[in-house]
Order: structure tokens, then sequence, then C-alpha cells
């Protein structure tokens, strides 16, 4: 084993720099962003009301993002509260506009 020896004021010096370091990483980093949640097709199912066969469709036709592992298809949560916010939105807009 090789010893390198350095003064107490170099030491000191590095031992700062790199405390510095790691602040200015942890400062870019910042909170990393919480686990994303999936779920599987029977939630989604059960969640948007439709059939696993409409589940199919809108996979085929990539209007909802899935993920595969093995043989079994997931999704984010978050991508199926958007979709279900947007059909509230346009349920909105179709009875705005029949009011009118």
């Amino acid at each position: 084993m090789k010893l390198i020896i350095i003064e107490r004021n170099a030491w000191e010096h590095l031992r700062s720099s790199f405390t510095d370091f790691i602040h200015s990483v942890q400062q870019l980093i910042g909170n990393p962003p919480e686990a994303e949640q999936w779920i599987d097709n029977e939630a989604v199912c059960k969640r948007l009301g439709i059939s696993k066969r409409t589940l199919q469709t809108y996979r085929d036709t990539g209007k909802i993002p899935f993920s595969m592992i093995g043989h079994k298809c997931y999704y984010k949560e978050s991508d199926i509260t958007e979709i279900l916010n947007a059909i509230k939105n346009e349920l909105k807009d179709l009875t705005s506009s029949n009011n009118e």
C-alpha cells in the first residue's frame, strides 16, 4: 500500500471542495421524483369503463400508452388519469355546446 502525506491545510481545502461539490450535485438533482404507479389491464378497464377488447384496440391504435413485462401489459396511472380528464373535458364541452 502506498501512503501519500499532505499538509493539513491542503487536506481541509480538498475536503471543503468535495463537500461543496456534493452540495452542488444535490441542488442540481433536487428531490427525486416519486416512483410512478403502474396498473394492469383489469384496473384500466374498470377505471375507463371499457372492455378488454376495447382496451386492446386502444393499444393497437396507439390511443393509450403501455409497457409489456413478460406477456402482461401495464399502464402508467398518470396516463390513465390524463385520458379520464380529457374525456371529462370533452363531455363538458359537449354539454356546454348543447346548452347554447
